[in-house]
Order: C-alpha cells, then structure tokens, then sequence
C-alpha cells in the first residue's frame, strides 16, 4: 500500500503547456494537465516561479515578485465569461505551436488587457464589488505594481534609476498624475492581475478536489529593475541615485573560475530586523497563498550570502556575510501556525540546497526540518561518499529529481557522459541503459527519498533540444513548449502513476 508520505510528482511550467497562444496559459489545456496527473495517481505538480519575467524570459528575475505573469492569461476563458468581447478575441495574436514568442505574448497580453477595460463598464455591479474587495485585499503590493508597470511602457522600457527624478523618486504628486492621466492603464494592469488570479485559484481548487498538491518556487533575491526596489530601496543594497553598493552572486568554483555575478542588489538586514521582516513575511505569504509546497532558491544565503561590491565585473573580490535566517524562519513558523499552514507541524518549504553546502546552512535546514534537494545526475563522478547517490541519503525528507529546469533532459545528459560515467549508471540501475530517464526516475523512486519529481521532458524521452534553461547564457532558454495536445500524455502519466505506486508512492505530497 501507498505511504501518504511517499509522493511522486512532474515539473512542467505552465508557459510550457501547448495551445493557439504565444505562450501556455491557464486554460484548458492546464485543466486537462491537473485531470490527467490526478487519474495517474501522481502527487504533485511542480512549477517555476510564476511571476512577470524579465527581458530574456526568465521567471527568476522579475519585475514584481508578487505579480503573476500576464502571459499565461487565458483568452478563451475570459471570452466565455463575457469579459472581453468576440471582436477583441478574434483579433488577439496567434500562433500555431512552436516554441514560447516572448514578443508576441507582450504584445497579446497588452491587448487582452485593453480588452478588460473596454468592457469593463458593462459589467455588472456585483463583479465590480468584488473586483474592488479583492483590489483592497492585495493593496500591500497591487497598486505599486500597477504603477511600476505603467510607468515602464511610458518610460520605453528603461529601469527605473533612469527615469525622471520625481517618478524615480516616488514623490506623490508625481504618482498623482500618473493616477490622473493614466487612471485607464492602472486599470488594465488591475484587471490582468485579478483575472490571472482567479483563473489560477480555479486550477487550484481542481488540484486540491483530486489530492494534487502544487509545489511554486521562490528566487532568493529580487531584480534590481523590480517594483519591490524602486518601492523599497532601504530594504536593499542601492545608494541614492539608483545604482548598487553592493551586488549578490557565488564566489569562484570547479564551474566558475571567477565566480558568478548575478547583479541584483542583497539585502540590508538589519533595517529587514527592524521591520520584524515585514516585507519578506509579506513575500511569503502571498507565495503560499497560490502553493501547497514552496522551492526556495539560494536557500544557503539564508544562512550566509556572497556580497560582492557594487561596481565590480566578476565576483571574485567578495565576501561571506552573515544572514538572519533563523530569525526570519522563526517568524514565517509564527505566521504560518496563526494561519494554519504548517504541514504536519513544519514549514511548507523545500530548500534548494544544491552545490557546496556548509554545516552551517545544513544546520539551518535541519533545525527547521525542511526537504532538501537531490538530484541524480549529479551521483555518478565515481566517488562511493557522493550525495547525490541514493544509497547515501540520510533520512527521507528530500525531494530527488532526475534533474531540474537547470539541467541538461537525462537523455541529453547521457548522450553527453563519460563511458565511466555510464559503467556507473549501469551499475547503479541494474541493467543495460536503453531508457536513461525512465530507468533514473526508477532509481529515485526507489530512494528513501519523501517526493520524487521529474521534468516532463524525461518522461518524453526528450533531448536537449527540449532544455528549458542553460545557466550562464542569455538567449534560447525558457521558450520549450510541448507541441502535443496534453491528452497525449494519458500513457505516459499512467506509466508514472503505475511505477509510483510499485515503489509505494501514493498521491500525497511531501508532509501532507
């Protein structure tokens, strides 16, 4: 029999899911994905973060850390309810499959967003009550986004620091007439966002009705370019004029002789302490309130961070400073028992605690008793001490990938590996390699591990023309998409939900 506590779950984002659109929505075919994982018997859907991405596509530097992505709003839907009209759906921009546009997803999401407002006073007094309580219920970040956003397409897509003073600024009688002049564009952003929010809730309640239970993630930092730090800028490492003091990054290693620069602004702690970390409480919140479960990223700099000065070109000439992450999982703990959220008495966090990895972050994690991360393509440089193998798992409170958004298809991997990399494979399966994904993903879900996912594309058998993300470059990456309807995936998910349960994996996720 399944153990409630022994889950398996697929990582797909949903601007992977096929459709007419630019981009995956939250529509039918995320409908039909939520029905056939539940009558698989799978446990978990896992995404990346869903929020507005950045100039390259990535959802791990947003604009707004509290947004959802205007992309993944569904046309269809909003025509069914009588939201936008016949004549703006038809004449909103398609395509017919392929890879994610992010151009022409911009541009369809800016149109169905007029669309909103031209049809907004024709509707009914009751859904503009409740557009207005929900308005209020999100006033901690809705209304700087909305004014972020406007302001950015006016200002030409220019980072805010270069804007004109008074906007940069935030002086009030500068946002007065922002509210005056572009009131119908406040609107529209207002509009996308709530809709948005209701069509996610709607998969939710679907989710949670069939015991499928749907795992977010959170970046560690936020975008320099963000409305959380133009908003916020005493929470963050930036001086007056809008540049930075000091910059995040990893320090150099076997991947990166110089380290790694990743030019978002770290935290000033003490002035977060002095809030009694308001605004990171705020954050999390608002992520639990669309997750079950919630990755955070970076998890180590909640112990420790790489500050690295502001103007430097390579993260070399940095420096470990200590973080307050004990202090601020001790609050979220407080916030989460008041609210109900704790899971069988812990925090519904898993931490992203990949690379090299003190005592000290390991202390962390472990005193708050949250999953770490394994993943298995990682186990195989032949030494018997490896981690990453399954043998060596001390505990069972671990989620193990095949591999993640970050990493090469497990097909890729292996067209790629050493021949004594694959002795030891083969060794570690059992058996000759002719599946290397399935036979993987039959390894971690033999693991004592809590949660086992795998990226759809491993189920596929797909190659790394189906990589979403290769860490360190800027272009070709997060635009996957499947190019099959989500019904041609029944046998697949069947034969996932089949192996599960041999491995006494029920369809509750990790705590539940």
């Amino acid at each position: 029999m399944s153990s409630p506590s022994r889950s398996s779950g697929v990582l797909l984002h949903p601007t992977a899911l096929p459709g007419n659109g630019p981009c995956g929505s939250l529509g039918a075919e995320a409908r039909a994905w939520i029905d056939l994982l539940i009558s698989a018997g799978i446990g978990v859907w896992q995404v990346l973060p869903l929020a507005p991405t950045d100039g390259t596509g990535s959802p791990y530097s947003s604009p707004s850390g509290s947004a959802l992505n205007p992309w993944l709003i569904d046309a269809d839907d909003l025509l069914a309810e009588g939201l936008i009209s016949a004549d703006d759906h038809a004449a909103l921009p398609c395509t017919h499959g392929g890879r994610l546009e992010p151009a022409l997803a911009t541009q369809r999401s800016a149109a169905i967003g007029a669309a909103l407002g031209r049809q907004w006073s024709r509707q009914s007094s009751a859904m503009r009550e409740r557009f207005e309580h929900w308005r209020r219920s999100q006033r901690n970040w809705l209304d700087d986004h909305c004014q972020f956003m406007v302001l950015r397409a006016l200002q030409e897509g220019r980072p805010w620091w270069e804007w004109p003073g008074p906007l940069a600024q935030r002086q009030q009688r500068a946002l007065r007439q922002l509210q005056q002049h572009h009131g119908d564009e406040l609107l529209q952003e207002a509009l996308l966002q709530w809709q948005l929010q209701e069509q996610w809730e709607r998969l939710q309640r679907r989710a949670h009705a069939g015991g499928l239970r749907l795992v977010g993630d959170l970046p560690f930092y936020v975008a320099h370019d963000s409305v959380d730090v133009w908003c916020r800028r005493g929470l963050f490492s930036v001086r007056l004029d809008g540049s930075l003091s000091e910059q995040s990054g990893v320090p150099p290693d076997y991947f990166a002789e110089t380290g790694q620069l990743w030019g978002t602004p770290v935290y000033h702690w003490w002035r977060h302490r002095l809030s009694g970390f308001r605004w990171w409480l705020q954050r999390l919140e608002r992520q639990l309130d669309l997750f079950d479960l919630l990755r955070l990223d970076h998890f180590r700099a909640l112990e420790a961070y790489w500050s690295v000065p502001g103007g430097a070109a390579t993260a070399e000439h940095g420096q470990w400073c200590p973080s307050p992450g004990r202090s601020l999982l001790n609050r979220l703990r407080r916030l989460c028992r008041r609210q109900g959220r704790l899971v069988e008495g812990q925090l519904p966090l898993i931490a992203e605690d990949l690379g090299v990895i003190t005592p000290e972050v390991e202390a962390l994690r472990d005193r708050f008793a949250l999953p770490g991360m394994k993943i298995l393509q990682f186990a195989f440089d032949g030494a018997t001490d490896n981690p990453y193998l399954p043998a060596n798992f001390v505990g069972d409170r671990w989620v193990v990938y095949t591999g993640t958004h970050d990493n090469a298809t497990t097909l890729g991997w292996w067209r790629q590996l050493d021949p004594d990399s694959r002795g030891r494979v083969r060794q570690a399966v059992g058996a000759e390699v002719h599946s290397p994904g399935w036979q993987l993903l039959e390894l971690a879900l033999g693991s004592r591990a809590e949660l086992v996912v795998v990226p759809l594309q491993d189920l596929l058998e797909l190659g790394d023309e189906a990589r979403f993300n290769t860490p360190g470059t800027a272009s070709g990456n997060w635009s996957w998409r499947l190019d099959q309807p989500v019904a041609s995936l029944h046998d697949k998910l069947q034969g996932l939900g089949a192996m599960s349960a041999r491995h006494g994996r029920g369809g509750a996720a990790t705590g539940s």
